[in-house]
């Protein structure tokens, strides 16, 4: 578990599929931070129910490749609360399913901002 997540159940957990595979057989960047996005998504509406767009991904580093056939899993918590957004630190760790079977490893962190809006796209209160 990376540090400073308390363990619990991941937001999403995800198996990678040969469609998420670029041409040297990893996965595609893009596809993770697709899932980080989700996972932010899905940790803000703990918050409040609300629809909300992502504003940033702050800082996206890639640490490890994630392979065909392993699972990730997207552990998230928030670390602020404003008047019209949420800002959520997504973690994510790969569980190899090839040769380094059950071997985990960080793959990648952001914190991710989203904002509430209303439905004509112009923020609103995350809290009323």
């Amino acid at each position: 578990m990376p540090p400073g997540f308390d363990r619990k159940d991941p937001a999403i957990r995800v198996l990678m599929l040969p469609k998420d595979t670029n041409a040297l057989g990893t996965i595609f960047g893009g596809v993770i931070l697709s899932y980080i996005d989700l996972a932010a998504a899905a940790e803000a509406r703990k918050t409040a129910i609300a629809r909300y767009v992502t504003k940033a991904m702050r800082e996206v580093v890639f640490l490890e490749p994630v392979f065909l056939g392993d699972i990730v899993s997207f552990y998230t918590s928030t670390v602020r609360v404003g008047r019209t957004s949420i800002t959520v630190r997504v973690s994510v760790e790969a569980e190899r399913w090839g040769a380094g079977r059950g071997e985990r490893v960080k793959v990648t962190e952001a914190e991710v901002v989203l904002v509430a809006v209303d439905e004509k796209g112009h923020p609103t209160p995350v809290l009323e």
